[in-house]
């Protein structure tokens, strides 16, 4: 066997490890997850996940994901907390403490501190005979078979369920509590997500070159009002009213059937009732329905008032999609 394919047979074996793993993670699920989600839902304070070595890392992903979804939670590191981090817990917080064996030394001498705490503890681990497992008010079974490591050693199939089973916590608290795209816009409003989330199109609109022409222009001030414009379509405004639009492609296609345009005013051949969109809408929106409908240009109104051109361009630039 050359060496690419023995490379992509590791993977191979390594991803349908994994994945057959994570399928088995839902024969698992029982009473002790529901009433941890519901001790999380109804916690006062904050959510507290703790772990050692690779499980630490999961930790802190978990935290990452409750934080941008409306769980305010933290990371505690189980070997800091020991040695003074401990006093991060307070009264109301709720305690997930993550470890594969449930045994390490790390985890049996935070356990007991939390319990003389009263803090509520989640243990996730793959054994719930293990000291975990035995002193957790409820228990996430993470329990994996095997590591796709091929010394069995290397957290692999075990980091990944603990992974899916915190996104699962997350996603059914989420469902609980009603949380929609606005909710998570909050919590990221930078970069392309946050654009995504929450760019109008007012807030990107030129309004102070937006192409208009009344019904009864010329065809040459219709094609210099394009030209001028530099969008590639002008708007048929009567009395700050949009009647219908005209592309440059109309211009072509009006060129291709006759010989003169003289005789031919801008409604002769505009497109009536245009694809509109509002200030307040969505950009992504805007940028849906100019994929949905195969047009690069949408006319913006605000109160049915003409306000400019949305061009398809301008949303790209901005990275959001």
């Amino acid at each position: 066997m050359s060496t690419k394919d023995s490379v992509l047979a590791a993977a191979r074996k390594t991803i349908l490890s994994e994945s057959e793993s994570i399928a088995k993670l839902v024969d698992f699920l029982d009473d002790d997850f529901a009433k941890s989600v519901e001790l999380i839902y109804n916690c006062k304070g904050r959510l507290v996940v703790t772990g050692i070595g690779k499980s630490a890392i999961i930790a802190t992903k978990i935290v990452a994901t409750m934080n941008s979804t409306g769980t305010p939670s933290m990371f505690l590191h189980a070997a800091e907390a020991i040695h003074g981090d401990l006093g991060m817990v307070q009264p109301g917080d709720v305690v997930i403490c993550i470890s594969k064996s449930g045994n390490s030394p790390e985890i049996k001498a935070l356990v007991p501190l939390l319990k003389r705490f009263g803090n509520p503890l989640i243990g996730m681990t793959a054994s719930k005979t293990s000291f975990l497992g035995k002193e957790s008010d409820h228990v996430l079974n993470a329990y994996v078979e095997e590591e796709a490591c091929p010394n069995n050693l290397a957290p692999t199939n075990s980091t990944t369920a603990q992974l899916v089973l915190g996104d699962a916590l997350a996603v059914c608290l989420m469902e609980l509590r009603n949380f929609k795209s606005e909710d998570f816009a909050k919590y990221h409003p930078g970069g392309a997500l946050g654009k995504k989330l929450l760019l109008r199109v007012g807030d990107m609109l030129d309004q102070t070159h937006r192409p208009q022409v009344a019904p009864t222009a010329s065809i040459k001030n219709v094609i210099m009002e394009i030209s001028e414009k530099r969008l590639g379509v002008t708007a048929v405004v009567e009395n700050n009213h949009v009647v219908g639009i005209i592309t440059d492609g109309d211009i072509r296609r009006m060129l291709e059937k006759r010989d003169t345009f003289i005789d031919l005013t801008a409604k002769d051949i505009m497109t009536q009732n245009p694809k509109v969109v509002k200030l307040s809408d969505m950009v992504v929106d805007a940028f849906n329905t100019m994929e949905n409908h195969s047009i690069t240009q949408m006319v913006v109104v605000d109160n049915q008032e003409y306000k400019g051109v949305l061009h398809i361009h301008d949303i790209l630039k901005e990275g959001i999609v």
